[in-house]
């Protein structure tokens, strides 16, 4: 008899961390929902400052100071995580925008979009060599977007924008020595002094949301620690996972967000959308066997 491999229980931590983590980032659009009345950009603003605050928290915790402010030493380098800071930063305001407007099956469409945008930007932009595979996978998606814009005669903009702003996130993050949550937290860091401003400029001119309900305040204080959780759960999935088992979960992220869209929010899915989003899929079916035949040879 052949006996069981023993299951390592750090893998298994691993896929629990990696499981909440996406779960989370997929539930968004039921939280992003709750500011109803308070435009994205305001919202926007809030999650810079308070993100930045709790990081500040955890980093302290954690005793991640040094390689924070080692970081900070290098003003050279910090060309690239400002650049990642406006990356992130589009990416999270249009992603609000998109729940508050009820795009959300766009903002889905995005992240599914993401992993063949990643491959593209490595092709054209690192000359990182792809598989046959891998070229039809992108040819496809591409494909895909073109149908929406030709079939719905709007191009949709919610769907690349997000794609291609954390596609670009990941690509100047690469160029950053630092982790996930010390990366998030010197890129608020960055932001803070614009966010302050603008709050400050809200208050004068009596339009800001804080502070106007109890609830509103409450709704905005909390999108610090809502940014942070996720991202140490998926710290903690990134440290005893294989990178291809990180890579399978995250198609559970826009998987929520595309269930969400339909039956919570009821956004219409046309014909030409479902035909999109199949295309997208078989897409990211070719991507993914074709990423499991690499890992094989490896």
């Amino acid at each position: 008899m052949h006996s069981k491999t023993p299951v390592n229980p750090e893998t298994t931590k691993g896929v629990l961390y990696g499981l909440a983590a996406y779960t989370l980032w997929g539930s968004f659009p039921l939280y992003f929902a709750l500011f109803e009345g308070i435009p994205a950009w305001e919202v926007l603003i809030h999650r810079v400052i308070w993100s930045c605050l709790f990081l500040a928290i955890v980093i302290s915790l954690l005793t991640r100071w040094p390689a924070v402010i080692a970081a900070l030493k290098q003003p050279k380098r910090l060309g690239f995580v400002l650049g990642c800071a406006v990356f992130i930063a589009l990416n999270w305001g249009v992603y609000i925008y998109a729940v508050e407007t009820r795009h959300v099956l766009q903002a889905s469409l995005g992240y599914f979009l993401t992993p063949l945008v990643n491959v593209a930007m490595g092709l054209l932009i690192l000359g990182e060599r792809i598989s046959r595979l891998q070229v039809v996978a992108v040819a496809l998606a591409a494909v895909a977007i073109l149908y929406q814009f030709v079939l719905l005669g709007e191009l949709p903009w919610i769907t690349l924008v997000l794609a291609f702003s954390f596609g670009t996130y990941g690509l100047l993050r690469k160029k950053v020595e630092l982790d996930g949550l010390s990366g998030l937290f010197v890129e608020t860091l960055l932001l803070l002094p614009l966010g302050l401003l603008t709050l400050a400029w809200l208050s004068s001119e009596g339009l800001s949301h804080f502070g106007g309900t109890s609830y509103s305040t409450l709704l905005l204080l909390s999108s610090g620690a809502v940014t942070a959780i996720p991202l140490l759960a998926f710290a903690g999935a990134a440290r005893r996972l294989k990178l291809s088992t990180v890579g399978f979960l995250m198609y559970i992220n826009p998987t929520i967000q595309f269930l969400i869209a339909l039956f919570v929010f009821h956004e219409p899915l046309s014909t030409a959308k479902l035909v999109s989003f199949g295309m997208i899929w078989v897409a990211l079916g070719i991507y993914s066997w074709s990423a499991w035949g690499q890992r094989g040879r490896s």
